[in-house]
């Protein structure tokens, strides 16, 4: 299976990312986003990091480099499209997933392992996970929030397109549970072809036990099969 990893100015976890695919066998090539074509590809990973710095808005500014184009055609065509953390930020700039990722309740930056609950386990990119599986997954992000309007809220239920949400240990969905503020605990959508995820958790760094675990293992091989 062929892989492109977008690389964007700030972005520190594509490396991460080009690890985790090619130790699951992906054939991955790196793309900088001044690129103007694709190399051809199953799967577009939009990584995390801090494209441009966030300086303007998180994702705003990578959401109209030159790639993005292309990634939009792509995902209009059906490919694969997996945006994590800012990677998900940037998904929500260019439209392909709705909603947008405000800063955490908080006002502060978070960097821990968290769990979160599979939600839909019907998708290409979930279908190794049981439904209601807990998994413990790293979050790293300032702005990790998600937001969105009762309409569209009540289509991602209605349609099934919540991939995610944070919860406990015990896989208990609450306010105590969510560690950014997200509008019902949410971690992750899918658009409504199911080509498309985007999640604020890191599933590339849970792929080694000796530095984490590999929780987010079956997500690569979800991919694959």
């Amino acid at each position: 299976m062929k892989s492109s990893v977008i690389i964007f100015p700030g972005s520190n976890c594509d490396r991460d990312v080009a690890v985790a695919l090619e130790k699951m066998q992906f054939k991955n090539q790196m793309v900088w986003h001044k690129e103007t074509s694709l190399p051809k590809s199953d799967l577009i990973v939009i990584p995390g990091g801090f494209s441009y710095g966030d300086y303007l808005r998180s994702g705003a500014i990578a959401g109209k480099s030159l790639i993005i184009d292309e990634v939009i055609k792509a995902a209009n065509s059906g490919c694969l499209i997996l945006g994590i953390c800012n990677g998900f930020q940037i998904l929500t700039e260019t439209g392909l997933l709705k909603g947008t990722l405000l800063r955490n309740k908080n006002l502060k930056f978070i960097n821990k392992d968290v769990n979160i609950k599979v939600i839909n386990n019907k998708t290409k990119f979930s279908s190794k996970y049981k439904l209601n599986q807990v998994l413990k997954i790293n979050i790293a992000h300032n702005e990790g929030n998600y937001f969105t309007n009762n309409n569209h809220l009540e289509e991602l239920k209605k349609e099934n397109l919540i991939a995610f949400k944070y919860c406990d240990e015990d896989g208990e969905i609450n306010e105590q549970s969510n560690p950014n503020g997200a509008k019902e605990n949410i971690a992750g959508i899918f658009n409504s072809k199911k080509n498309i995820l985007g999640m604020m958790p890191h599933p590339e760094r849970m792929i080694d036990r000796s530095i984490s675990n590999t929780d987010g293992i079956n997500l690569f091989s979800s991919l694959l099969s």
